[in-house]
């Protein structure tokens, strides 16, 4: 395993930092790429010394040649704010990063995943969000950015495997949370810790009853890399998530609760295309991957202000 070189694109953002420090305990070869567009640097300093880990600022809408075993493709930004602030460079990123990092696999006969989302499901109408659900998407909304450039990279997975037989796998992942997020990305949780330390009005968008189900980032870690280690048959797409579901103000009250303080929470206006429920069925990951998330919640968010203190 030592030898086995690894790609994480987007390797400096949320996921990818996290990603490339649990690959480095395995003694593996770690090449993070990102082009900084939409994460830090700052994330991934501590390993930059590290001789088995290199950086390399690229945006993955342009070829790279590189020799690799393992491709992690989790480049793209993923909030609303930040990919809907540049709608066609994210389109770009998820379509033409896709083509890139599969033909990098296809030359170097590597594995090469795919980090999905639960975005592909759109406003959801079948509840839990099941693999087999085809969705619910608006094409030409302010999201589609994102939730058809994802469901094209996904299209295009699946024909470089039937086409050129290319080893893929595909996760679809949701809700995400702890350590290394952006602060000012505009998720959900990251906004309830920052307004709710700075003793800032919380703002929940809509009436608070949308529900989502928030997953602890080293569970998703976990998750990732079974699947990059899994039999070769499995090929997704695979959900992963957690599916204890909450609303938006359960999460922004339990945050109040927990930072201590006496943060008024405000509602504002529910931005187009939000959906109303989210909640991964995890069947499909338990079976064929022997997985489930086993942080709790309010462990999880322990941990995630405790970062956040100290970034703030």
């Amino acid at each position: 395993m030592f030898n086995t070189k690894v790609l994480v694109t987007g390797g400096s953002g949320f996921l990818g930092s996290n990603l490339c420090r649990r690959l480095l305990t395995e003694d593996l070869n770690v090449i993070a790429l990102d082009n900084l567009s939409a994460s830090s640097i700052d994330n991934i300093s501590d390993l930059l010394k590290l001789k088995n880990f290199e950086f390399i600022k690229h945006d993955v809408i342009c070829p790279i040649d590189l020799k690799v075993d393992w491709i992690f493709n989790l480049a793209c930004p993923a909030s609303p704010p930040r990919y809907q602030a540049d709608p066609i460079q994210t389109t770009k990123t998820s379509v033409l990063g896709a083509l890139n990092m599969l033909d990098l696999a296809k030359k170097n006969n590597a594995r090469i995943l795919q980090t999905s989302t639960s975005e592909v499901y759109g406003d959801p109408i079948v509840h839990p969000q099941v693999e087999s659900y085809r969705g619910n998407v608006n094409p030409i909304g302010i999201r589609a950015c994102y939730d058809e450039g994802k469901r094209c990279a996904e299209s295009l997975f699946f024909d470089y495997h039937r086409v050129y037989n290319v080893d893929i796998k595909v996760m679809r992942i949701f809700n995400t949370y702890g350590p290394y997020m952006d602060p000012e990305d505009g998720r959900v949780v990251s906004n309830f810790i920052i307004r709710a330390l700075k003793n800032e009005p919380l703002e929940v968008y809509g009436d608070g009853t949308q529900t989502r189900s928030f997953c602890y980032v080293d569970d998703m870690i976990d998750g990732l890399i079974l699947m990059m280690q899994s039999d070769g048959k499995i090929k997704g797409p695979i959900n992963l998530g957690n599916p204890i579901e909450l609303t938006v103000l359960e999460i922004a009250k339990l945050i109040k609760e927990m930072v201590g303080n006496s943060s008024e929470i405000i509602f504002k206006e529910l931005p187009q295309d939000d959906p109303t429920r989210r909640r991964p069925d995890i069947s499909l990951a338990k079976k064929e991957l022997s997985w489930e998330p086993s942080v709790k919640l309010r462990d999880g968010l322990e941990k995630t202000i405790e970062y956040f203190k100290c970034v703030i």
